[in-house]
């Protein structure tokens, strides 16, 4: 299952005729037995976004396996977005304050005691992309890994390690998840 397999859903949640709660238990996505905020930050939010699609659009849905993670701040220094998107991770990283500033307050807040978003951004293992490829790829959540770049580069608050949602192909020896 890829995400053009998905279109006719995306066209009903674009007509407004779908909440998420009713896309999550649609029988196709059920199969998948994501996580809901997976579902919801990849698939529902941007299942039919062009960018995403030329992005992701080659990979089989049903060979990933989600789960939350605690990544290094490191590894977020240089970690990469989609082609379609180049860039834009280092636009957020330029004022993240402002990017802060135009959410609810209590994401500042989150921020500022914490160090760290609210909500884990979802990553992908770039072997589901390119198989001899290695490392993470940010998937959904580049405004949330530019705040962290921009707040580490500029002497912010910033925590020394951040969950995220990662997704590794299927494989038969997985490691345990990260606590």
């Amino acid at each position: 299952m890829k995400l053009a397999d998905l279109s006719s859903l995306m066209a009903r949640r674009e007509d407004g005729g779908l909440s998420f709660d009713r896309f999550r238990v649609d029988p196709v996505l059920a199969l998948l037995q994501w996580p809901d905020d997976v579902l919801e930050q990849f698939l529902f939010d941007h299942g039919d976004n062009g960018a995403f699609v030329r992005d992701y659009g080659g990979i089989d849905l049903r060979k990933i396996t989600w789960r939350l993670e605690t990544i290094p701040v490191a590894d977020f220094n240089e970690m990469p977005t989609g082609e379609s998107d180049a860039g834009c991770i280092e636009g957020f990283a330029e004022d993240p304050v402002h990017w802060v500033e135009i959410r609810p307050p209590e994401v500042g807040r989150h921020w500022e005691e914490h160090g760290t978003w609210m909500r884990p951004p979802i990553l992908i293992d770039r072997r589901l992309l390119v198989v001899s490829d290695s490392g993470l790829q940010v998937l959904e959540g580049r405004t949330r890994v530019g705040v962290l770049r921009g707040r580490l580069r500029d002497g912010l608050h910033v925590a020394t390690r951040h969950r995220a949602w990662v997704g590794h192909a299927h494989t038969a020896s997985m490691r345990p998840a990260a606590e």
